[in-house]
């Protein structure tokens, strides 16, 4: 089983509540370790939102419930009897002391080609082998990369009917890359 925290709902505008709030998280993550037969997962999804480095020179009110929240989490850490799991994408925003409190950090590279092609396979089963390998020999994208394509050619079947053309596929393949790009210009603000 896996407890999500969502630090979302668990910050408040009122000053202490959202301190009680992270403390009532692990209690209740506590409770159900010591009443299930097996441990569940604590999951911190995209943790850099919490976990990243500590204000240094607090100068507002926030700044300050953040960092007693991050040492709140990091005391807690420290006497878990559980699995926390922590996922994110930007690890150089972690601070050192969350860090050094995870026992194993496991990196996901970008797959291989051979396996971007079964998971091009995957997420559109129309896809031909020879169009699923081609597509992963041109594009090194993730996996994520590969399901934001395969919802958009779900989105252009809906409309018009249509299984996706190789073509659709690489065009929609152009534009992952120009949202990843930082070196073209932005767009928007």
């Amino acid at each position: 089983d896996i407890f999500r925290v969502d630090m979302s709902k668990l910050k408040s505008k009122w000053v202490g509540e959202s301190e009680k709030s992270v403390r009532a998280v692990f209690k209740i993550y506590h409770s159900l370790c010591k009443s299930s037969e097996k441990a569940p997962i604590m999951l911190f999804n995209e943790a850099d939102a919490i976990f990243s480095k500590r204000t240094e020179n607090v100068e507002q009110s926030v700044d300050q419930m953040n960092n007693a929240i991050q040492n709140i989490i990091l005391e807690e850490m420290e006497n878990i009897e559980g699995i926390l799991i922590a996922t994110t994408n930007l690890l150089s925003n972690l601070d050192p002391a969350f860090e050094r409190r995870f026992i194993f950090k496991v990196e996901f590279k970008t797959p291989e080609k051979d396996s971007r092609a079964r998971i091009w396979k995957s997420m559109i089963p129309s896809l031909s082998e020879e169009d699923a390998m081609t597509l992963a020999d041109r594009y090194t994208f993730s996996g994520g990369n590969i399901e934001n394509i395969a919802r958009k050619s779900t989105v252009e079947y809906v409309l018009s009917g249509n299984e996706p053309s190789l073509a659709a596929l690489e065009t929609y393949c152009r534009e992952e890359i120009l949202n990843r790009d930082n070196t073209r210009n932005k767009i928007g603000f």
